[in-house]
C-alpha cells in the first residue's frame, strides 16, 4: 500500500472519487480541506481523508472525511491512512489532531490509531476523538478503560443496527483496542 499527501488545505487539491465505491464522494472536491490517499501498488485509489485546520486553535487539525472503498473495508486501511496523516500532522508542527465519529466501528478503528475518546460530542451526535490523549481537566480523571467505555457507552444508548449492537455487545467492559502500528 502507499500513502500520499496530496496537499494542505490552503493547497486547495481536489479529488474525484466514485460516490459508487466511497462514501462522502462530493467532500473531496471542496477545495478548502487537504487530502491524503492510499493506493494499492498498481496505483488503484482504495482509501481518502480530507482534514483542515480548526476554526479557533491553529495548533489543532481536524480529520473531516475518512472514506474506503467498499470493496476494501475491514482491511485497516482507513486507520493506516489516518495514522499516515497523522505522523505528517506532527511533523508539521500541529499539536493534536481531533475527529468527529459517527459509529463504534469507525470509533474502535480510530482509538487503534491512538485517538481517544474527549468526552465530547458534535451538535450532530458525533463523539469527539482527539490524539493525542485529551487532557480535559475533566476526563483526565478517567482510566484508559473509563475513557474508552464511556465512548462506548453513548453508542449503547442509540437506536443501532444488530451488527452495531452485537459488537458493542461483544466490547463490554473491555480494555481500549491495542495500538496498531503498521508502517505507513
Amino acid at each position: 500500500m502507499e500513502y500520499d499527501l496530496l496537499g494542505w488545505p490552503a493547497d486547495g487539491p481536489k479529488l474525484r472519487l466514485d460516490h459508487e465505491r466511497f462514501s462522502y464522494a462530493g467532500k473531496f472536491v471542496m477545495t478548502n480541506t487537504g487530502k491524503a490517499v492510499a493506493r494499492t501498488d498498481d496505483g488503484r485509489l482504495v482509501a481518502a481523508v480530507a482534514f483542515n485546520e480548526d476554526r479557533t486553535d491553529a495548533d489543532t487539525l481536524w480529520l473531516r472525511y475518512v472514506t474506503v472503498d467498499r470493496d476494501r473495508r475491514g482491511e485497516g486501511i482507513g486507520p493506516a491512512l489516518c495514522r499516515y496523516v497523522r505522523d505528517r500532522t506532527l511533523e508539521r508542527g500541529y499539536e493534536r489532531l481531533r475527529i468527529a465519529v459517527n459509529n463504534p466501528f469507525a470509533y474502535e478503528a480510530l482509538y487503534r490509531t491512538g485517538f481517544a475518546y474527549t468526552g465530547e460530542t458534535t451538535g450532530i451526535a458525533e463523539l469527539i476523538l482527539e490524539y493525542p490523549t485529551p487532557g480535559d481537566p475533566e476526563t483526565a480523571a478517567w482510566t484508559d478503560r473509563e475513557r474508552y467505555q464511556a465512548g462506548l457507552e453513548e453508542y449503547r444508548n442509540r437506536d443501532l443496527a444488530d451488527a452495531e449492537e452485537r459488537f458493542l455487545e461483544s466490547r463490554t467492559g473491555s480494555d481500549p483496542p491495542a495500538l496498531e502500528s503498521r508502517d505507513t
